[in-house]
């Protein structure tokens, strides 16, 4: 068995003790042991180094070269197992460790952010790791284990019994341009005076393509003839910038986009109708076990949605 097979913590700490003092007796009372105590676990740590580690003189002790070589190296060794012990205790009591969440574009800004943010001020050390998707995917991903848990809609061929859902909230559409679009700053404007602008949208299927298809039916609209679809905010934005686009958003989204803050130059529109989207739900896979600190970051969420 070799040497580093025999030596235990207890053995490392002492000789990083008396190297640091230079003297048995206070080496010892600062781990709480008797000298003679401390003196034989010494010897034993010589006998299984087979190699005298401190020179004894009147003033004290000093490493040889094999002690100094072994303080070297138990210094690393102990900082690690502390290390260890605070990194433990941390994931124990959910001031540590790593989450992984799946979202849906509408929720990130106006629950999921503000949600970490109150986690990180009690544990500013988690690793926090988020995924924009379509639920499709993000359901897929919750289940081959890439998430903690998910903000999404489960999909009809989804069997509800396989997950642990919980209530959120419905989204709402809104309508974003840049800040000098015509319709900009007017009051109850209609899907009517919007179907001649170019618009670009969500692909077909996905929650909020359904939700303004679903509206231009009840008004007995065809869809605007002038769309690009795209899921992807940027493009929306390059878009956007540069034209008399339409671009329907989650709400949260919207008020993101449109703040002073964020200098984006974009406005909502005031339409004279509410476009309801689809709920979305918080959901984890049944009998998976949270870490602590995962539960932790889906309670305060809950409580932000």
């Amino acid at each position: 068995m070799t040497l580093a097979h025999r030596l235990k913590p207890a053995h490392l700490r002492l000789i990083l003790k008396i190297a640091e003092t230079g003297k048995l007796q206070t080496a010892a009372t600062s781990l709480a042991m008797s000298q003679p105590a401390a003196s034989r676990m010494l010897s034993e740590i010589e006998t299984l180094a087979d190699a005298e580690l401190f020179e004894r003189h009147a003033k004290g002790m000093t490493p040889t070269l094999a002690g100094a070589a072994f303080v070297r190296h138990a210094r690393v060794i102990v900082q690690g197992f502390d290390r260890l012990d605070l990194e433990v205790s941390d994931l124990k009591s959910g001031r540590g460790g790593m989450v992984r969440i799946g979202s849906v574009t509408g929720p990130v800004a106006g629950s999921l952010v503000p949600a970490i943010r109150q986690v990180k001020t009690r544990a500013p050390t988690i690793e926090i790791t988020i995924e924009v998707a379509p639920s499709v995917s993000l359901v897929r991903g919750l289940v081959e284990g890439n998430f903690d848990f998910i903000i999404a809609r489960l999909p009809p061929d989804a069997d509800s019994r396989d997950f642990r859902v919980y209530p959120a909230r419905d989204e709402v559409v809104t309508l974003v341009v840049r800040q000098d679009h015509p319709m900009a700053g007017r009051q109850n404007v209609s899907l009517s005076d919007l179907t001649g602008y170019e618009w670009v949208i969500q692909e077909r299927g996905s929650p909020i393509r359904r939700a303004v298809d679903g509206a231009f039916h009840a008004n007995r609209l065809a869809m605007p003839p002038h769309i690009t679809n795209s899921s992807s905010l940027l493009v929306a934005l390059a878009i956007l910038e540069k034209s008399d686009a339409i671009s329907p958003q989650s709400r949260e989204v919207a008020q993101l986009l449109t703040r002073d803050g964020l200098n984006a130059r974009l406005s909502m529109l005031d339409i004279d109708q509410d476009i309801f989207v689809a709920p979305f739900f918080l959901i984890q896979l049944e009998g998976r076990k949270l870490s602590r600190i995962a539960e932790i970051v889906l309670e305060t969420l809950l409580r932000e949605i």
